[in-house]
């Protein structure tokens, strides 16, 4: 792929808040592998929100789509494996292309798991004047025949996205590889899809959906929570509820270059510390409709190097992999 040309192509940036503290990080930049809209660019908003207090001067945001971060984890392990100062978003997707190799070359050991921004949860998610009422009312459909509904999401076959549709289906024995399913490049793309009417469900995030509440544009079915979450989305069932057994946690956060010195990493989980310890980054976690998981440093990195050996065995369960 032509990197430069990528990278010129999508340096979209915005600013906020390097630690006072900081000696190596100088231009502090966040990498939302996607393009504006989704996920990814949540959860790089949260770090230039959250960090603002930590740092002297602006973070950048920057756009980087491209194989659902495939793009950012080869720019991150051929011209910046040392930058010290970039984070790049990451999720729980991230985590299952590493474990089922999408990522090609590039998997958990190939990066610096840094820190958390918090966690997620899937939703089944239709237009406001979709026909399907209920969860139920989609599933019916789903059942009679798995082909008649289009649904979509930020990922291809075999994504975190899709996982979400297929362990729906599951739960009621419904062979996954029937549906029609239309990939796109993040969460931003999927919801335009679902506005213009390209889809006819989007299998994303109930955090994508805090700046869409109120608007009347759509209706989350289902979260694919354990419980119900708290407001704005207290009235939104569970699938757990509602019959289905279909859960899908999605823990949200950064990573770093592998060769980044023990300094610059250092000097981030310390940032990130310093933010967990405030009221306003638990208000900014939960404004964006996460839950809190403040994980950093060597912790962090060996529990998500853990979630993605999980996840390659779900992996081969699904016949995603051998």
């Amino acid at each position: 792929m032509k990197l430069l040309n990528l990278a010129s192509a999508f340096l979209l940036t915005s600013f906020v808040a390097v630690p006072a503290f900081a000696q190596d990080v100088d231009r502090p930049e966040c990498i939302a592998p996607a393009q504006p809209g989704g996920g990814f660019d949540l959860t790089c908003r949260i770090a230039q929100q959250g960090l603002e207090k930590q740092f002297n001067g602006p973070m950048a945001v920057t756009f980087m789509p491209g194989g659902i971060g495939a793009v950012a984890i080869n720019l991150f392990n051929t011209t910046r494996t040392d930058d010290p100062n970039a984070i790049v978003a990451f999720s729980s997707g991230s985590l299952l292309n590493m474990a089922t190799g999408k990522y090609g070359e590039w998997g958990a050991n190939d990066v610096r798991f840094l820190a958390t921004a918090g966690t997620d949860y899937g939703a089944v998610i239709v237009k406001a004047d979709s026909p399907y009422q209920t969860l139920g009312d989609l599933m019916a459909a789903l059942e009679k025949d798995p082909a008649s509904v289009v649904m979509g999401a930020g990922g291809s076959v075999g994504s975190q996205d899709w996982m979400k549709a297929a362990i729906l289906l599951k739960s009621k024995d419904v062979d996954p590889k029937k549906m029609r399913y239309v990939a796109f490049d993040g969460g931003g793309e999927a919801i335009a899809g679902l506005l213009g009417g390209s889809i006819q469900v989007y299998f994303g995030d109930v955090g994508e959906m805090v700046s869409h509440v109120g608007t009347g544009e759509m209706r989350i079915l289902a979260a694919l929570s354990p419980e119900r979450l708290p407001d704005p989305f207290a009235d939104v069932p569970t699938a757990q509820e509602l019959g289905y057994d279909a859960e899908w946690p999605i823990v949200r956060g950064y990573y770093m270059g592998k060769n980044v010195s023990s300094e610059a990493y250092s000097q981030w989980v310390e940032a990130f510390k310093a933010a967990y310890g405030t009221d306003e980054w638990a208000t900014l976690v939960k404004d964006k409709g996460l839950l809190p998981l403040n994980l950093s440093g060597e912790e962090m990195d060996a529990d998500m190097k853990k979630r993605v050996e999980r996840m390659a065995g779900i992996a081969k369960e699904a016949g995603l992999i051998e």
